[in-house]
């Protein structure tokens, strides 16, 4: 079972995004919390995955993501989020969230996300992908150029990595085993400059890497 935590301000938020995702077999909510309560909540009941609303009155999302990652154990966590202020989305990017949903991603897509999330994968929803890549933000600089600092087989596994495959999935398509797409994963990190995959996947949504895939090269 994928344990799951929801932290929102608004009860009724709270309570449907947990109707929603205990309806999966494989995802079971451990807890809601207020941002308030979000800390503490976690810490005792060790969710995965934490749906985080970016936006709240007590204690705000950026706040308690920071938090978290303070924690022994962190968990992976994915802003909640209207859209309605980037320089808070850009904020939780630096401050390495695992992604970005709408509060009214359907059903399916919401339980799915918490799959590929706690399977180690990226959450990017359409419009906050535009949101972010339309931001002025200096996280991924000329991607392009960037990019030319890759490998062929770097190019590839960074191409699966911002389709928001985990590193098990990315090592079926690419026949590699977990543990070498995570050193792929590390070297692509570190040549980009960045310090999460989702970073990672911005800059090649930025140079068009995703546009110009015809297919996973052979180098390696």
């Amino acid at each position: 079972m994928i344990r799951v935590a929801v932290v929102d301000d608004e009860a009724l938020v709270r309570s449907g995004l947990e109707l929603i995702l205990n309806s999966a077999d494989d995802i079971e909510v451990v807890a809601t919390a207020t941002g308030f309560e979000a800390v503490g909540k976690i810490r005792d009941t060790h969710p995965a995955v934490v749906l985080l609303d970016i936006r709240m009155p007590d204690v705000d999302g950026l706040t308690v993501l920071s938090t978290l990652h303070a924690l022994p154990e962190t968990p992976v966590v994915a802003m909640l989020t209207t859209f309605d202020a980037d320089e808070y989305i850009l904020a939780a990017l630096r401050s390495g969230a695992a992604g970005f949903l709408l509060k009214d991603t359907e059903p399916d897509q919401l339980t799915q996300s918490v799959r590929t999330l706690a399977a180690g994968g990226v959450v990017l929803s359409p419009k906050a992908s535009l949101t972010l890549l339309n931001a002025r933000s200096d996280l991924a600089g000329d991607s392009v150029l960037l990019l030319e600092r890759l490998t062929d087989r770097e190019r590839d596994v960074l191409m699966f990595l911002a389709e928001g495959l985990s590193n098990a999935s990315v090592g079926v398509r690419l026949h590699l085993s977990t543990g070498t797409v995570k050193d792929h994963v590390s070297a692509i990190l570190t040549k980009l400059g960045v310090g999460t995959r989702v970073q990672a996947a911005l800059v090649a949504q930025r140079a068009g890497l995703l546009r110009d895939r015809n297919g996973p090269g052979d180098a390696g």
